[in-house]
């Protein structure tokens, strides 16, 4: 389980977060929600430990990893599908996915099957450029590439932010299928409520760096955090 205890987060003299909770239950997505510039992408960057919080703390099953730097992170368990991708273009499909080998030990450098399950257009393009791929195809291998470290946590930051729809609801079945694994907790960052209120179990709505209403999905009064998404 992934718990956020009340952390405040600067940017020099900026403040992003103030007094920031959240958990992530493992065979659960936990959505957070929330306008453009509200803190959103700072809540992930304090899990993941892009970004250091100035109070509070970030555990994982209890420990806290706060201190900890990304990698350390990411070798406990916490994937991290950034806003935009960030794939690899010069490399190709199946080197993008080699790089997940990073944290793990040497006996568990290999692509499970079940992400060319998930996402069949990955195994059919191994060989292809990371940058020839559509920006849904390049989602898909930020998301596999996740997927090669064995998270615990998975963290997805806007995963349908400019991708068609077809493959929206390809990544939505994934992320299902992933959360009836039990094996992980699920944190997506997302702005198309629909789509994340069908996957969530719980949920978060941020404004102005805090957390102004949460849940669980069958306590979510839609009209009340449609009233905080709008502009």
């Amino acid at each position: 389980m992934l718990t956020v205890d009340a952390i405040d987060l600067h940017y020099g003299a900026a403040q992003a977060l103030r007094g920031v909770s959240l958990t992530a239950e493992v065979g659960q997505v936990t959505a957070v929600l929330g306008r453009n510039g509200v803190g959103k992408t700072s809540l992930m960057r304090a899990i993941v430990g892009q970004q250091p919080v100035s109070k509070g703390a970030v555990r994982l099953d209890g420990r806290d990893i706060s201190r900890l730097a990304p990698y350390d992170r990411a070798r406990q368990g916490i994937a991290f599908v950034p806003q935009g991708r960030e794939i690899f273009p010069l490399l190709t499909v199946k080197e993008n996915l080699e790089t997940g080998f990073a944290p793990l030990k040497r006996r568990d450098r290999h692509v499970p099957a079940e992400i060319y399950d998930l996402f069949p257009v990955l195994k059919d393009m191994l060989h292809r450029r990371g940058g020839d791929l559509s920006g849904g195809q390049q989602q898909q291998l930020a998301i596999g590439r996740a997927l090669v470290t064995r998270p615990r946590v998975l963290v997805l930051d806007e995963p349908t932010e400019g991708i068609q729809p077809s493959i929206i609801k390809d990544i939505g079945r994934a992320i299902g299928y992933l959360r009836g694994k039990g094996e992980m907790a699920i944190v997506l960052v997302e702005q198309y409520f629909e789509w994340a209120r069908d996957l969530c179990d719980s949920y978060a709505v941020m404004d102005r760096g805090q957390v102004v209403e949460a849940g669980p999905r069958s306590g979510m009064v839609e009209a009340q955090v449609r009233r905080w998404l709008s502009v």
